[in-house]
């Protein structure tokens, strides 16, 4: 397959360059076709559902020139936008990304489908029979910013669960979201599915992402995944239900008890293995008894790493610059970590749960009574005790490629995988039962 055979409007339809009405039937267009193949999808057998992703993961690994034709290009032009090293670190496709994408959607289609699985049965007193099963939610919309990795994974996770990716990906990444689309599309429709289990609209304006959230009767679900200037868009413009997939301020809080080898260990791997990711650590908290024999080893540790701290971190470290109020409630997505040291347990909770943004959050310690409280107490999506921060991800957690890490509580908390992706239905049997 040619370059340009990936990006044909065979595969993705093309609604920009047009004046807003237009625009606005446009995406309504696109809506209608998502919501059209949602019923065959839900029905889809499993064995189906699986043989389309394992082509898919084929068709990522065969084309990988292709998507790495299409990456650099969006590469190049980030490149010249002066994007952050961090976000052009998100951006960029490799093989050995590619080959991860492949192996997500083989995962997938390993794990076990949850459509159709009966999660609770009761006989009522009248002898009602009612049993829930789980259902695809139907059309699943995902806005999302530069990584083109989200693509694949969305769309793999909704075909196993049944559902429709509906997608709109950012400018920065369009030619690389393009080309995969196109690659799973392709695969989809060789194995007798409808290619528009997954939609991808190539509009990249804001006045389209507007559009996009407002697509009610057409969409069921909507997911970004992206920085706080998205979820203040969602927050203000949304009329469909969504789901908040937040920042992550992420804190790792190294207690007295705390083993100082280990606790180097996790936060140099929270900060530094990858600190483009919402789950990479943002924020230390120290205890004072700890803090004047770990922080010149962690400054020593991470050089890399600019460290912002209160005075009494900045006393033991000098090197570490004044960290402002702001610092400490804010996700760096970069070399970068707030540092503040504290006089007790409860000083900890009090600040993690202050400054964090209900994503994920870390103690290290040998007391497992402070682990305890620490671990009942915040208030987050994943609290870890002795372990990364960088665990909390789907696939790491046995979910499959998750969709996104929901922040709020409603209708799910933490790594999305595939069971989040379904609703509950009812189904009642009777014997000509009425109500009296």
């Amino acid at each position: 397959m040619a370059a340009s055979a990936v990006m044909t409007t065979e595969h993705v339809e093309h609604v920009g360059d047009i004046d807003a009405t237009t625009k606005r039937q446009a995406m309504e267009a696109l809506g209608r076709r998502a919501k059209a193949v949602a019923p065959l999808l839900s029905a889809t057998p499993t064995d189906v559902k699986n043989q389309a992703l394992r082509a898919a993961a084929e068709g990522l690994q065969s084309h990988a020139e292709e998507l790495l034709e299409a990456n650099e290009g969006d590469l190049t032009a980030a490149a010249e936008a002066g994007i952050s090293p961090t976000l052009l670190d998100r951006l960029r496709l490799s093989e050995a990304r590619i080959d991860g994408m492949a192996g997500g959607l083989r995962q997938v289609a390993d794990l076990p489908d949850p459509v159709g699985v009966v999660v609770a049965r009761d006989v009522r007193p009248n002898g009602l029979r009612i049993e829930q099963v789980r259902v695809p939610l139907g059309v699943v919309a995902i806005v999302y910013e530069s990584r083109p990795n989200v693509t694949s994974d969305a769309a793999g996770l909704c075909l196993k669960s049944g559902n429709v990716a509906f997608l709109r990906g950012s400018s920065m990444a369009i030619r690389s979201n393009l080309a995969v689309a196109g690659i799973l599309r392709q695969a989809y429709a060789a194995c007798g599915l409808p290619a528009d289990a997954l939609v991808l609209v190539d509009d990249t304006s804001r006045e389209a992402a507007v559009e996009f959230m407002r697509l009610s009767g057409y969409v069921d679900c909507l997911i970004p995944r992206g920085g706080p200037a998205l979820i203040r868009s969602i927050m203000e413009n949304a009329t469909v239900p969504f789901i908040l997939d937040g920042d992550g301020n992420c804190h790792v809080y190294v207690d007295r008890g705390a083993d100082l080898g280990m606790a180097t260990d996790i936060i140099v791997n929270g900060k530094t293995q990858r600190p483009s990711v919402c789950n990479a650590t943002e924020s230390l908290v120290l205890h004072s008894d700890v803090a004047a024999a770990l922080l010149p080893r962690l400054v020593q540790a991470m050089p890399t790493v600019e460290m912002l701290g209160d005075e009494a971190s900045r006393a033991v470290a000098p090197s570490i610059g004044a960290a402002e109020e702001a610092d400490y409630g804010t996700e760096f997505l970069d070399y970068k970590l707030s540092v503040r040291v504290v006089d007790s347990l409860d000083e900890a909770i009090d600040h993690v749960n202050r400054y964090g943004t209900g994503h994920s959050e870390v103690i290290v310690t040998a007391d497992e009574a402070a682990a305890g409280r620490f671990c009942a107490e915040v208030d987050a999506a994943c609290v870890l005790h002795n372990a990364s921060s960088r665990f909390v991800d789907g696939e790491e957690m046995g979910y499959g490629a998750e969709i996104g890490i929901s922040t709020q509580k409603l209708h799910v908390r933490g790594p999305m995988g595939l069971v989040h992706l379904t609703a509950i239905k009812n189904i009642i049997s009777g014997d000509g039962q009425i109500r009296s």
